[in-house]
């Protein structure tokens, strides 16, 4: 999760998250390069008196940076096209998960299970525990398998929300009448935190989303537990 001050994103959890992070520490650097050129254009116009009066007429200069800028964008859009259809790529799930968005809390429904289903509301300042982080904890965390797929199935039963996980690489719209599906893979096990990222009403800030990703055979015995 997020730490005060914190500049960067967070720490990747899943493979579409590092390959958002590639990505923008790709087009960064573009953006860097192109930047440090114009910047170094312009000191030298300001600070060089002498001129070339042929310049503005160069047919090879106006070629060059007609076709330069259509290759930046070129390499940028390649990723950029190839990360959103990962992004959308759903392959055999070994677990589906409903999650439908209310004013203002989430529920969750297992539908792989009969009776898994649960409402998670985001606990009070004044019951949380020593180490709690306040206004991201839950009474009931969604707690889902590691290295596995799984398919996120979200929708909302009032107004717009957004179920958004920024280490796993998340943000799906949940609307009404529409279901909107995302996959979720972590590489590792941990609590990893996340809001509703749409503006739903006067309670928008506390409706916390938190995820705990554990081990096959912890999951496995968390579901009977539940059942």
């Amino acid at each position: 999760m997020a730490y005060p001050f914190q500049l960067g994103l967070q720490d990747a959890t899943s493979p579409i998250m590092e390959e958002l992070m590639n990505f923008h520490d790709h087009t960064l650097m573009i953006v860097f390069l192109i930047s440090t050129l114009v910047l170094y254009i312009i000191s030298l116009m300001l600070t060089t008196k002498l001129t070339h009066t042929n310049t503005m007429d160069a047919q090879e200069v106006e070629t060059v940076w007609t076709i330069l800028p259509a290759v930046i964008l070129i390499l940028i859009a390649l990723p950029s096209l190839r990360i959103l259809y990962m992004m959308d790529e759903i392959n055999n799930p070994v677990l589906t998960v409903k999650t439908m968005g209310h004013q203002w809390y989430w529920s969750y429904e297992y539908t792989d299970y009969e009776d898994l289903c649960f409402d998670s509301y985001m606990i009070p300042t004044t019951d949380l525990k020593p180490g709690d982080l306040r206004l991201l904890e839950v009474d009931n965390r969604v707690v889902l398998p590691m290295e596995l797929p799984i398919r996120m199935l979200i929708s909302s039963e009032d107004v717009l929300h957004s179920w958004a996980v920024p280490s796993l690489g998340l943000k799906t719209d949940a609307i009404p009448g529409r279901l909107n599906q995302a996959t979720v893979t972590s590489n590792r096990p941990g609590l990893f935190y996340g809001q509703c990222s749409e503006i739903c009403g006067s309670n928008h800030s506390f409706m916390p989303i938190v995820l705990e990703m554990v081990p096959l055979k912890h999951f496995e015995n968390w579901s009977a537990s539940m059942i």
